[in-house]
């Protein structure tokens, strides 16, 4: 486990949990933005079984789990992107590389197998009498896709138009000294359409004024929040950071659902962004793995306690010389009952 690891056991002694390993990942030079994506996803326990699962039987490694950032990089380019980018960017990938050999085991007569021959779903009958494949539901799908429900209702004729789409994470606008639940109200709050926005009602066949509202219809698994804390500010011409301070629980309820339950959530890592800008600065990831919080910074791992979680809520003042600020949380589904 190198230098970092023994640190990590000398800490934790007697509680360092039996067949764990924990490993920091070099930084070939402005990779912080993939190490800690990396280092949460390595932690996301659907996620580190479907990548080592899949590589385990496509390639021959001594130690598949060694081997996991290798593994990833064949995914991806070394291209400059922003930690949020390189999520979605990553998961994208997969999902289309699942797709990709999806299809070609199903042309292959000898390859595919009855189960690989309906992996791609039912086929939905249209209205032209032409039969189309449902798209094919990965197991990215499975832990990390939502759904989100745009519903949209005339003032006019108080009929309500509703639009699904789906997501990895969820973006959220972010206001100083506020917390992860206001900022999930903000995001389903109403606003009226009126005036240049206005509403094309379908049944009045008009613009009308209108209210429209964002809704959770199907929650992840996975919950993924990007903080939106880089601003584009017009007259400079450039990105400002907001270091606002953003509380983010331990334990998280989604309360803007089509349904009534409340799914809970329990927080297992956050990817940090060190700096003042988006073109320049650090990322590191904190992560919970057997009731300890770990400290990744490339190839270090060192171990904090929970109260330190706190500093990276952002600064309550405009101008602070903290600027190490949570900007991607990551939530756990607990089993109902299970709110420990």
């Amino acid at each position: 486990m190198g230098a970092g690891g023994s640190k990590l056991e000398k800490a934790l002694g007697d509680q360092f949990p039996e067949g764990e390993r924990y490993y920091g990942l070099e930084n070939f030079g402005n990779t912080c933005y993939c190490n800690s994506v990396l280092q949460v996803l390595y932690f996301c326990v659907p996620f580190r079984d479907q990548i080592l699962e899949y590589y385990s039987n496509n390639k021959s490694f001594v130690d598949p789990e060694e081997n996991l950032l290798t593994c990833l990089g064949d995914l991806f380019t070394q291209v400059k992107l922003d930690a949020h980018e390189f999520l979605n960017y990553l998961l994208n990938e997969i999902v289309d590389i699942l797709e990709k050999e999806s299809h070609a085991a199903k042309s292959d007569p000898e390859t595919s197998s009855p189960s690989e021959k309906v992996a791609d779903g039912p086929k939905t009958i249209h209205a032209n009498g032409c039969a189309q494949k449902e798209p094919l539901v990965t197991w990215v799908h499975k832990n990390f896709q939502g759904i989100l429900t745009n519903e949209t209702r005339c003032l006019r004729c108080e009929t309500v138009t509703a639009r699904d789409e789906t997501f990895f994470d969820l973006s959220l606008d972010i206001e100083q000294n506020s917390s992860i639940t206001s900022c999930l109200r903000n995001f389903s709050s109403t606003e009226t359409l009126n005036a240049e926005d206005k509403f094309f009602c379908d049944k009045c066949c008009s613009l009308q004024e209108a209210q429209k509202r964002m809704k959770i219809k199907k929650p992840p698994q996975v919950l993924v929040i990007h903080l939106k804390r880089f601003k584009y500010v017009e007259n400079q011409s450039r990105y400002k950071k907001l270091t606002y301070r953003v509380v983010f629980p331990f334990e998280l309820k989604l309360s803007n659902t089509v349904e009534d339950a409340e799914p809970e959530y329990s927080l297992f890592a956050v990817v940090v962004h060190v700096g003042n800008g988006p073109n320049h600065g650090h990322y590191i990831s904190l992560v919970k793995s057997h009731n300890h919080w770990l400290f990744f910074d490339d190839d270090s791992v060192e171990m904090i306690d929970e109260s330190t979680m706190q500093t990276f809520f952002g600064s309550p003042h405009e101008l602070s010389s903290n600027t190490d600020n949570g900007y991607i949380l990551f939530y756990e589904k607990l089993a109902a009952g299970n709110t420990s």
